[in-house]
């Protein structure tokens, strides 16, 4: 099943949303330190509510101590980005993709950009607006796969 891996959250009530969409789905989240927040922040613990005890969570206090778990899984890395080179709605996705997202001010950094297998997009028809919340980005990206995968009995 896609995992869902967050590099440098900066905002506790997005990763709150997106730990109850895992939750909901069953679906591990990784986040990936520095954060912009604790992991005890009470608005974090407010957007999960009672979900929290549903939720897969792994932490990583860097972006090379998740390469080594990456390592011992595999799969492939699939960087979201505005700058994405294909469509996540034609994108084939399979069991094993990490869907990688970054932070709300700044994306995914340029190195992790490129230590991807491909980067996605989710298309936008208003040019003035720059992305999308990252909950919804990742509500959008997750359900599409496990929609691919047959994962929405």
């Amino acid at each position: 099943m896609p995992q869902v891996v967050l590099v440098n959250p900066l905002i506790p009530p997005n990763t709150g949303n997106i730990a109850r969409t895992c939750a909901a789905t069953d679906t591990e989240l990784h986040l990936i330190a520095p954060l912009g927040f604790e992991i005890s922040d009470r608005y974090l613990k407010r957007a999960g509510l009672d979900y929290w005890p549903y939720v897969k969570l792994h932490y990583h206090e860097s972006l090379e101590a998740f390469k080594a778990l990456h390592q011992q899984r595999g799969g492939r890395w699939l960087g979201f980005s505005v700058a994405g080179s294909h469509n996540y709605a034609s994108f084939q996705f399979q069991a094993d993709d990490w869907l990688l997202f970054g932070s709300e001010t700044t994306g995914l950094p340029p190195a992790v950009l490129a230590a991807c297998d491909a980067t996605l997009y989710i298309p936008m028809n208003q040019p003035k607006v720059r992305s999308l919340n990252l909950s919804v980005s990742v509500a959008v990206g997750l359900f599409e796969a496990r929609r691919q995968l047959g994962y929405l009995h």
